[in-house]
């Protein structure tokens, strides 16, 4: 005989049912448990390097996607705060989303950071950069 509720148990397997339930097991099969699971919760986060990272942030700036190339360069120099061509990345993006002090400070950084005096002053574009960013800021006085 049917039920609205679907079909009627013979009393011997609800008996059955009710003995499991009040021993507090449950009849309802176990997942099983990947032996391996505690290497998995041990996994850490392990940054490209800053050269990848540097090489990436690219690829996003010359989609113009300022955040995704921000989050790389600054990944970069936390990787390698020597590695002048992260800066540079940093200053451009800075630069296109209107933070003109930090783009400032990361191409100095930038020329700081360059193995040699030499590749520092052939640095023109960065040079016409700050220098641009330094009138700007100095004339709504925002920095001297």
């Amino acid at each position: 005989m049917a039920h609205r509720w679907g079909r009627i148990l013979p009393v011997s397997a609800l008996s059955a049912l009710l003995a499991l339930s009040a021993r507090g097991q449950d009849s309802s099969p176990k997942p099983e448990v990947d032996p391996d699971a505690a290497k998995y919760d041990t996994y850490k986060y392990n940054p490209p390097g800053a050269r990848k990272s540097v090489e990436v942030g690219n690829f996003y700036l010359k989609k113009k996607e300022y955040k995704a190339a921000l989050s790389r360069f600054q990944e970069a120099v936390q990787e390698d705060s020597h590695f002048a061509s992260a800066y540079l990345g940093l200053g451009k993006c800075y630069e296109k989303i209107g933070l003109k002090n930090k783009a400032l400070d990361a191409y100095k950084k930038y020329l700081d950071e360059l193995p040699s005096e030499k590749e520092a002053l052939d640095a023109k574009e960065v040079q016409r950069a700050v220098a641009r960013l330094e009138g700007e800021l100095k004339k709504t006085g925002i920095r001297n």
